[in-house]
This record gives structure tokens, sequence and C-alpha cells, in this order.
């Protein structure tokens, strides 16, 4: 199984959702992330993003941002993103029906989620990140599991 997360910069909630997916399965599951944008390729996630996922017990310093192509389509089984937003734009990138049946909303996969988008935590306070870390963890949990039971 191969997996990408996809957010905006892929600094903040893909870092996230990679990392957490990562400590939550085994090596036989490829984990990435990128952003829909190009403007942060090459650096650390954000300072906030590396410092909540250390506080979980999760090392996501080494991950370097870089912008979602249409080679990923190729690459990947299963492309979650985080928003509406970056729903469209990776969906504007699809060659065909088959890669777009591959994109889905994250929190989809959370049954009686309130929210049904990870809220992009850059322009806000440290507690931001925390409330998304908790979003993101659930899912994964749940994306985890499916793995686990070869349900995909």
């Amino acid at each position: 199984m191969k997996i990408v997360m996809v957010c905006l910069g892929n600094i903040c909630r893909s870092p996230l959702a990679e990392g957490i997916l990562r400590s939550k399965t085994d090596a036989s599951v490829t984990i990435d992330s990128a952003g829909t944008g190009a403007w942060h390729a090459g650096q650390q996630p954000d300072k906030r993003s590396i410092e909540i996922a250390r506080r979980k017990g999760i090392d996501i310093s080494t991950q370097r941002a870089r912008q979602f192509t249409v080679q990923d389509y190729s690459d990947f089984d299963l492309i979650y993103v985080m928003d509406r937003s970056n729903y469209a734009n990776v969906l504007e990138l699809a060659p065909d029906e088959k890669a777009r049946q591959k994109v889905k909303l994250i929190l989809e996969e959370v049954q009686n989620s309130p929210v049904s988008e990870v809220p992009d935590p850059y322009y806000g306070e440290n507690d931001g990140f925390s409330h998304v870390f908790e979003l993101l963890d659930n899912a994964c949990t749940v994306i985890a599991e499916r793995i686990k039971q070869n349900a995909y």
C-alpha cells in the first residue's frame, strides 16, 4: 500500500499526517506527503508541527516539503487531502477517472466526525496544531486499521 497525504504547502498538516500514519503502520506501507503549492519545496515542516509531533513521540524533522505532481497518481494507491480546496486542486491534475477515484478527504474516514476538513493551523496559535494533530491521529488510526484488515 502506498499513500500520499496532501495539504497546501506541505509544512503543517500533511507532514503530521505522514508522520502519524507512519507511526501506526509497518514498513510494508509507503507513506509520503506533498503540497499543492511549491512555496516551501525542500523545507522542513513548520517548527510547530515538528514540536507537536515530538511531544507525541513522532519525529517528522527529516521530512522535506515537495509539490504534488501528476506522477503521484501513478506512484500512490491512495491520496488523502486535508480540505476541499486541496481536493479540488488535486483533482484538476488527475489524468483520468481511475486517478480521481484515489483522492479522498482524510476526515471522511472517521465516522461521525464533527468536521469534514482539517483546518490549516499556519496562521494561528500553537493550540491549532494540537487540534490538527488530534484530528489526524483519529483519521490515521482508522486508516491504519483498514490497512491491517486489507480493507482497501
